[in-house]
């Protein structure tokens, strides 16, 4: 009995420090001011890592490559009402929100296949897709820590590392 004692204590301790050591990342639920628009997402810390980078280097994300702008489950993102969105419209709904990010602009993904884990069956869902829109690429004076996203009455921003977003968004009402 203290040799099966001992072995759920050591096991349990092990489990805990293997936690510890990889903490998921805490889920975030921002909202514009107007409620209009709810942003679901993931929230991972750049913790020293070089975030985005091309194909060959260490970096986490590769430029060109689909994202799933978040950690764990893909980002998701409501719209209360249809809006246009950086020109396209989107009637109302929940999207999942894919980034495809470049040096000096991004492609914005909204598709409507939610559930998703990560952006690893996104070649398959791709048809799904009801808007993809590219906005330029804004260096931060300082980088930032953790993935934001940030959803206003007018735009959805996005931030990490070194460089910053902004989708244009324009409310068509109900």
């Amino acid at each position: 009995m203290r040799k099966l004692t001992a072995f759920i204590l050591v096991f349990l301790s092990a489990f805990s420090f293997v936690m510890a050591q990889n903490p998921s990342s805490p889920k975030i639920t921002a909202e514009s001011p107007n409620k209009n628009i709810k942003v679901v997402y993931g929230q991972p810390s750049k913790r020293g890592r070089v975030i985005f980078g091309e194909e060959s280097s260490s970096s986490l994300e590769k430029f060109g490559k689909v994202w799933r702008t978040g950690a764990n489950e893909a980002t998701e993102i409501t719209f209360k009402n249809d809006v246009m969105f950086g020109g396209k419209h989107v009637k109302a709904g929940t999207y999942t929100l894919f980034t495809i990010p470049n040096p000096k602009e991004w492609t914005v993904i909204l598709n409507s296949q939610l559930g998703q884990w990560g952006a690893y069956d996104y070649e398959k869902i791709k048809g799904s897709d009801v808007a993809q829109v590219k906005v330029p690429v804004t260096a931060n004076k300082a980088p930032v820590e953790k993935l934001t996203i940030t959803p206003a009455n007018n735009s959805v921003a996005i931030a990490w590392d070194n460089v910053s977003i902004s989708v244009p968004v324009m409310d068509h009402g109900k």
